[in-house]
């Protein structure tokens, strides 16, 4: 199966789990209605009442809600990975994709236990590299290497669902030893690490500038038609943003009142493009990462010696392959 075979039957996945934020974001602002009315009618604060029931509502999303829309990105590796690897897809991906995540984890939360494993060995390389670039060059050596190390934070998800794809194609060994085998294999193969990096930054950017740039126009525009009603919230934003104690170049654009709109409408904008691009256009990069990555690994799966890459470079991972 291509590429773009595999992206639109598991998109659903991706669907679905959109249903799932929205749904998060809907019981929060009704938990947020109901405590403002609450305390508002009993004659107190309603903005008291506001953040309460906010924070009451956070609970049933980060209990139950998250665990849902995690498991339905768990089920899309899953199929992704089946779709290279095997070159076919179940009718009913999601059903089979949830069977899998079962079969492999037993529980959402070893699935949790894992990506919180493999975010922190590579969290952990990224922060050695900054750490190496500042012992080297000093403070110019420092921020090379920690834009090197932004640059791998920037591809931990990605690095976290590629290696969480080859727990699922490992399907014989115990998912400890596959993480391992995932987290080397992406610096095994510094080819495959550059390919990815350019697709993953290439895309990304180009798409915020399109989608991200059309929006912001047209958030401008809105808020330009309704600049008199806006003018005493863009005044005491300008207002506060006078006596912040952090200044930075962003207060300093949030301080200049003739650059609030550019600004508020570029925030809409990036928004947007998030939403779009997390939902539409990350599946499918990540469908053509997540090949390159286990093409990489299939025809010469990790060794135990090669372990030794990254015990070194992260105890995180020495943790795990000594537990092994």
């Amino acid at each position: 199966m291509d590429n773009k075979t595999i992206y639109k039957k598991t998109l659903v996945f991706s669907l679905r789990r959109v249903l799932w934020d929205v749904i998060c974001i809907a019981v929060i602002l009704g938990f947020a209605t109901l405590g403002y009315f609450i305390l508002n009618k009993m004659g107190q604060n309603g903005y008291i009442g506001l953040a309460i029931g906010a924070i009451v509502g956070l609970i049933p999303v980060i209990i139950i809600l998250r665990f849902v829309s995690y498991s339905l990105k768990a089920g899309q590796i899953a199929m992704i990975t089946r779709g290279v690897t095997e070159g076919e897809l179940p009718d009913n991906v999601v059903k089979e994709g949830k069977k899998v995540v079962r079969e492999r984890f037993a529980t959402v939360a070893l699935y949790f236990a894992a990506t919180k494993v493999i975010k922190g060995i590579f969290n952990q390389i990224g922060q050695g590299i900054s750490k190496v670039g500042q012992a080297v060059g000093g403070n110019a050596g420092g921020a090379v290497g920690d834009a090197v190390g932004s640059a791998i934070s920037t591809l931990v998800n990605y690095l976290c669902d590629c290696c969480l794809g080859w727990v699922f194609y490992r399907k014989e060994v115990n998912a400890g030893k596959a993480t391992c085998e995932g987290a080397v294999l992406f610096f095994k193969h510094g080819k495959t690490l550059a390919k990815n990096m350019g697709r993953v930054f290439g895309i990304g950017l180009l798409t915020l500038l399109l989608i991200g740039g059309i929006f912001t126009g047209i958030f401008y525009l809105i808020i330009s038609s309704f600049s008199t009603n806006l003018s005493v919230f863009f005044d005491k934003v300008a207002e506060a943003m006078q006596n912040s104690s952090n200044p930075n170049w962003l207060t300093a654009i949030l301080q200049n009142r003739a650059t609030l709109p550019i600004a508020f409408a570029a925030i809409g904008g990036i928004i947007v493009w998030s939403i779009i691009h997390s939902t539409l256009i990350k599946p499918f990069v990540l469908t053509g990462v997540l090949r390159n990555y286990l093409e990489s690994g299939m025809d010469e799966v990790p060794s135990e010696d090669s372990f030794k890459l990254l015990d070194s470079k992260s105890p995180k991972f020495k943790k795990l392959h000594e537990s092994l």
